[in-house]
């Protein structure tokens, strides 16, 4: 199963590169000075100009660990309007909060695109990089808080939630996390 629907929001599992998806907002796995970094980050820093994107999240201040900030998408194409720059926790036993930090950063980040109203919103696999977040830990979090997030939320603007996954084995471990909710 890659394909859930709860009320009227779809929430999808893609293999693919999140800078090429069809979506009014994307998120960025940023880091908390939101300087820009390697994987998911640079890869979003490099397609949206790197000096276009630090020029608008340099006025942010940074973003504190588990919470998120929304900037415009600087040179990336439509329907690309908005980049939402999540701080995930860096993993260490699984018992310093992480769990609680990942799930904040990506409420946030839908909180961000309702309150814009977007309509569609990719995410990678926040953490699960250099932050050493397990790929099974880190997809149970993320679905049960997209889940909790639209089932809470049954007006939301959103009608399409992607998990981005750049391999087939992390897709392959967000799919067995989504078959069971």
């Amino acid at each position: 199963m890659d394909e859930l629907k709860i009320n009227q929001t779809r929430l999808r599992l893609v293999r693919g590169n999140i800078v090429e998806q069809k979506v009014e907002a994307i998120v960025n796995a940023a880091n908390s000075q939101l300087a820009g970094g390697g994987g998911v980050d640079g890869a979003i820093h490099r397609a949206a100009g790197t000096r276009e994107l630090l020029e608008l999240t340099k006025s942010l201040g940074g973003c504190p660990t588990g919470s998120a900030v929304i900037t415009g998408a600087a040179k990336l194409p439509p329907p690309i309007k908005y980049i939402i720059h999540a701080v995930g926790p860096v993993y260490h036993d699984g018992k310093r909060g992480e769990a609680e930090l990942l799930a904040g950063a990506y409420t946030r980040s839908l909180e961000l695109a309702d309150e814009k109203a977007v309509q569609s919103v990719a995410f990678p696999a926040i953490s699960t990089g250099v932050y050493g977040y397990p790929m099974q830990a880190a997809a149970l979090v993320t679905l049960n808080a997209a889940v909790k997030y639209v089932q809470t939320h049954p007006a939301t603007s959103l009608k399409e939630i992607l998990f981005v996954l750049y391999d087939v084995g992390p897709l392959q471990i967000y799919e067995r996390e989504l078959q069971k909710l």
